[in-house]
């Protein structure tokens, strides 16, 4: 017998819901503090609708639309849980206004910003390493 939607999820349950392992839902606990799931009794998960409405946000901003961690962490901090819940849902402009149209826009570029960042660093770090390795 299928669970109805109000009803708690195990971490299977919702790693299953979500098309992702398990281990990744506890990854992600570690990297997003908005994700908590209630702990019983030797630390067995159990997810409410409402934490499956964000992570099912989570998994589409970083699976399907190529957000890095950060950027789903900065998402949050400037715009909400809501922002999060919407993306899950499809909306990924956060809402139908043009306005938070031109926002998501804005959003893109912002993450490619901070994926150059992230290659950029990445690059001086290569760069140390390898002059490091020429003079030994």
């Amino acid at each position: 017998m299928a669970k109805g939607p109000e009803a708690f999820r195990t971490i299977s349950e919702a790693a299953d819901e979500l098309n992702v392992p398990q281990h990744v839902l506890r990854f992600w606990e570690t990297k997003f503090a908005f994700i908590k799931p209630m702990k019983r009794a030797g630390g067995r998960r159990f997810y409410r609708p409402s934490d499956i409405a964000v992570l099912r946000g989570v998994r589409r901003l970083l699976h399907d639309e190529g957000y890095t961690i950060k950027g789903v962490q900065r998402l949050h901090r400037e715009q909400g849980l809501r922002r999060l819940v919407a993306a899950g849902q499809g909306d990924l402009a956060g809402s139908s206004s043009a306005a938070s149209a031109a926002a998501a826009e804005l959003g893109g570029g912002a993450r490619l910003s901070e994926m150059l960042e992230e290659l950029e660093a990445a690059k001086r770090r290569l760069d140390a390493l390898l002059q490091g390795s020429g003079s030994g």
